[in-house]
């Protein structure tokens, strides 16, 4: 397995990362360089093998500087979404057991809040990214802290770090995914994930990797740093625009690229002219993936880029992998693809393995196993009595073996590429003195793929006016992330329940899916 060390040491002066919008270059070189006096740094703070550090930062070439360090050194990082609201953001370093927090500048509005949310979130220590100047009481310079360090020490020889990221769970709190570190003398040994990526993709020295979206998502860090391992150059937009993502496939020559659906459905919004004046002859690779594309959006883009899209079905927590080429998607249309990590199986409720074309539970076998953190009864609930892991997705595979999604995991809204379950949102609004019960369900979206849609039963004497409806919407901002809130409401005299409290969900669905719009409009006052 090659690293970014190995490459720094044969190409220095290589283009490791460069910002899309600027055109600023940072060499592997200079990016080893830069980790290794971050790693010794890490080390000097009393850090051991296993312990987790927090990063607060926008698309910033700081955590890929950081993460690169935390892995040389046998550290969980944990990346913090910077759409969160104070209060979540508090939960999740609180949850991860940060040791340190390393924020830029951008995002110390951010940090400030969370201090004034929950002080216990913070007492730890944090550091500012380069930049920064004046630092109010409590901060610490991250620049100055590893200058002190030398750029080509010896490491102590420890296991391999990695991610530990959060997602959304249908508790209502996000869940940190934890698998096990490489031990160190296995470092050279590569992860069957990495080898299915590199036979599915094709990524070596020679691609040029176009990223499109937060680094805090696991696709777009993870595919940041597999592309520094084998020596290609990493081209980073600061934020995803449609005409600015295909300038950067021109100007970069960029070979692969990661997309959502989302982000097909506003390129194909482009008008014709802006489609047309741009050379995407380079790229060989468009992948897609963190939610169904609809077939339509997927034809069209064939259509326009030719047979170089590429899907994947997968997770965070790693438990399988399928993938699906732009040929085999033609004659399998709405497949996501053959396993390319672990063995499908689909599984009915009473736990057997059931014949193709027959729906079920997909599970996977055959791959690393991994936990979520601080939830045991979660990470039971993800693994089978045989040990096959699962998504919580329901689907079934074909004769030849190519798996096609039935459902989405019960309640999971699927947002942008983006995983937003309704019971977060549902402990909110729950909160509203006018709110006597609620759900929340997911609604079709054009431009989204699916948006929440609130379904309230209101208390006695509350009248159902669209200026309620606002005003529930708005006690929402700032306790919950910008996806996360409602673009409609309905009110309703009676939620569907059995005589035991179940909410009947899917019949909300029935009724909402058909009329995705109908309720009261309301303004999220957010991008």
């Amino acid at each position: 397995m090659t690293t970014l060390h190995d490459w720094a040491t044969v190409a220095p002066q290589k283009p490791a990362l460069i910002q899309a919008e600027s055109g600023h270059v940072i060499t592997y070189g200079e990016l080893d360089a830069r980790a290794i006096r971050a790693a010794q740094w890490l080390v000097s703070r009393g850090l051991e093998a296993g312990d987790c550090i927090a990063v607060l930062v926008e698309n910033h070439p700081g955590l890929i500087e950081i993460a690169s360090a935390a892995r040389r050194v046998g550290l969980y990082y944990t990346a913090v979404n910077t759409h969160l609201s104070p209060a979540e953001a508090a939960y999740v370093l609180k949850d991860c057991g940060a040791k340190l927090l390393i924020a830029s500048p951008a995002m110390l509005p951010l940090v400030e809040a969370v201090r004034a949310a929950d002080a216990h979130a913070l007492d730890l220590p944090v550091f500012v990214l380069a930049g920064a100047s004046n630092l109010p009481p409590g901060f610490e310079a991250y620049e100055a802290a590893i200058s002190a360090f030398a750029p080509d020490a010896t490491l102590p020889p420890r296991p391999v770090g990695r991610d530990m990221l959060y997602s959304s769970g249908t508790t209502g709190h996000p869940k940190g995914i934890r698998r096990p570190l490489t031990p160190y003398e296995d470092r050279d040994k590569p992860e069957l994930e990495i080898i299915a990526w590199r036979r599915a993709f094709g990524f070596d020295e020679n691609t040029v990797y176009l990223s499109t979206a937060p680094f805090y998502h696991a696709a777009p860090l993870r595919y940041i740093m597999r592309t520094l391992d084998v020596g290609g150059t990493c081209v980073a937009m600061s934020k995803y625009d449609a005409e600015g993502a295909l300038a950067a496939v021109e100007r970069y020559r960029v070979t692969h690229s990661q997309w959502v659906p989302t982000m097909f459905v506003r390129l194909l919004g482009l008008p014709d002219e802006a489609r047309r004046r741009y050379d995407l002859s380079s790229m060989k690779v468009a992948i897609h993936a963190a939610a169904p594309c609809p077939v339509h959006v997927k034809q069209a883009m064939l259509d326009w880029w030719g047979d170089i899209l590429y899907e994947y079905y997968a997770g965070s927590e790693g438990a399988g992998t399928t993938s699906i080429g732009p040929l085999e998607w033609r004659k399998y249309p709405g497949s996501v693809g053959r396993a390319s990590a672990g063995v499908i199986h689909i599984v009915d409720n009473a736990g057997n393995e059931l014949p193709p074309n027959e729906v079920g539970m997909i599970y996977f076998s055959g791959v690393a196993t991994f936990s979520y953190h601080n939830a045991p009864e979660k990470t039971r609930s993800a693994y089978n009595d045989k040990g096959w892991a699962t998504y919580g997705d329901l689907g079934y595979v074909n004769e030849e073996g190519y798996l096609f999604l039935s459902d989405r995991r019960a309640d999971l809204i699927l947002s942008g590429g983006v995983n937003v379950y309704p019971q977060e949102i549902e402990s909110v609004l729950m909160q509203h003195p006018s709110v006597a019960d609620v759900a929340v369900i997911g609604v079709p979206d054009p431009e989204l793929g699916e948006v929440p849609k609130a379904v309230i039963e209101l208390r006695d004497g509350k009248a159902a006016t669209p200026d309620l409806a606002q005003d529930i919407v708005d006690y929402c901002q700032g306790r919950l992330g910008r996806l996360k809130l409602p673009r409609t409401v309905v009110f309703d005299e009676r939620l569907p329940r059995t005589p035991t409290g179940k909410l009947l969900r899917r019949e909300l669905k029935d009724r909402h899916r058909e009329q995705p719009h109908s309720g009261h409009a309301v303004r999220t006052g957010r991008a």
